[in-house]
């Protein structure tokens, strides 16, 4: 069963995001305007797991949510930029650490029901240090952590965006 797209408007629209009610039709004949949040790059995260080190992470806060957690390098991809790419620079910048070659996890769609935002999800099981991180305001602290405290971590909360927890979850299921 496909819903059909009458059509779209947008109520809001800047360079990080697009607010649509978008007119759509149940396949009963139902009718009625449905919120999107468009989102126009997508997101890319890097989960660097060095046998050596443990995974690099970043413990920052987010004021959207007034919470501090842990969290794989991740962010936007710029344009002219493939997603591998955005995830190898999005590492630099905020963690100082260049991660060998990266190997595609999976690609989902977050919130499925109301954005189209996509987040793509790689892997590294080497890293270079560079220097410090680039972008000073990403995080509070930059560390490896053992998996024991990743998995202790997960499981006090400590992990609670759904990038990270994705990117974790996944290399600890499929490696």
């Amino acid at each position: 069963m496909r819903w059909q797209v009458h059509g779209e408007r947008v109520v809001y629209d800047s360079e990080w995001m697009r607010l649509a009610l978008t007119d759509v039709e149940l396949p009963s004949g139902a009718r009625f305007e449905h919120h999107v949040l468009r989102m126009p790059t997508h997101a890319a995260g890097v989960v660097v797991d060095d046998p050596d080190r443990g995974v690099l992470l970043l413990w920052r806060h987010r004021f959207t949510t007034d919470t501090w957690g842990w969290e794989v390098p991740a962010g936007r991809v710029d344009a002219g930029e493939t997603t591998e790419e955005a995830a190898r620079r999005e590492c630099r910048e905020e963690t100082g650490w260049e991660p060998g070659p990266l190997t595609a996890l999976t690609t989902y769609f977050p919130h499925n029901g109301t954005s189209d935002a996509t987040f793509h999800l790689f892997a590294a099981t080497t890293a270079s240090h560079l220097g410090d991180p680039a972008d000073t305001d990403e995080a509070e602290r930059v560390e490896w952590l053992a998996w024991d405290d990743v998995i202790t971590a997960m499981r006090r909360g400590e992990v609670g965006d759904g990038l990270s927890l994705t990117a974790l979850l996944w290399r600890l299921a499929l490696g």
